[in-house]
């Protein structure tokens, strides 16, 4: 039904609403769901009735129409990215995560590359999304804090980025699926970036190149993801909620400097 809105108009109203946290729809007339339930059904024994086969028998099983896979169609596009820009214009032509059909920017990375030190994150948030960058929110000011107190900044010998490059809604968790289908572009943005050591940051990001969640069990461990030393470290917007781990993140954070001093 035509609503005479603009479409244009009609998006930046809903995503007002949802900045300003509206997360749910509802009617100006109450609906009987129960009426709803029992109308479907009569509808659907209508329809098992004239589909039926003229002989009688078992109805033949719908046939359901497949689409490409997305986890290959995003390996496909990694593979063929030569360069970061090559990178981020695959990702931005990717059109089978519904993430970035709610998100304002494809946040791809922030620092300087060839680096040293490679930070991956999990999603970005509000503030990143409206910027296009990552960890530039509070966690972000908290994550330049804590490079800074060992001698590392983005600009020079850090390259950040995150799992999921579009923000998810409401900033929930991402799907397994969605991390799927993300992770070839991330497997490729390791490989063009090349850096000596990655640090893992949160749960997301270790269930992507480590296959395995259990950040507190995890944190401060040397392990390795896509053939390089790995160090799973809290998440700066989990130190926040969480001051009283600090102590710990400090701790991988020297683990860190100290591994950085043995490559040099």
């Amino acid at each position: 039904m035509d609503s005479g809105l603009d479409w244009h108009y009609a998006r930046a109203a809903l995503e007002w609403q949802l900045e300003l946290g509206a997360d749910e729809a509802i009617g100006e007339t109450a609906v009987d769901r129960f009426a709803v339930e029992v109308e479907l059904q009569a509808a659907r024994a209508a329809a098992a009735v004239t589909q039926a086969p003229a002989g009688g028998g078992a109805m033949p099983p719908p046939r359901i129409e497949e689409g490409p896979d997305p986890v290959a169609v995003a390996q496909m596009a990694a593979a063929g990215a030569a360069t970061l820009d090559d990178l981020r214009e695959a990702m931005a032509a990717f059109e089978h995560c519904e993430l970035r059909r709610g998100a304002r920017n494809l946040v791809f990375s922030d620092g300087v590359a060839p680096a040293r030190v490679m930070i991956v994150g999990e999603a970005p948030g509000r503030d990143e999304d409206l910027q296009g960058k990552p960890f530039v929110g509070r966690a972000g000011q908290l994550l330049d804090r804590m490079l800074g107190a060992i001698g590392l900044s983005r600009a020079e010998g850090v390259y950040i980025t995150n799992v999921l490059p579009w923000r998810p809604p409401q900033n929930r968790d991402p799907r397994p699926d969605e991390i799927a289908m993300l992770t070839p572009f991330l497997e490729r943005h390791i490989a063009l970036v090349a850096p000596e050591v990655l640090v893992v940051m949160g749960n997301i990001s270790c269930d992507a190149l480590l296959g395995k969640r259990g950040i507190t069990r995890l944190r401060g461990k040397w392990t390795e993801a896509q053939g390089l030393p790995a160090l799973p470290m809290f998440h700066p917007a989990y130190l926040l909620r969480q001051p009283q781990m600090k102590r710990e993140a400090w701790a991988d954070l020297l683990e860190l400097k100290a591994k950085l001093r043995a490559k040099a």
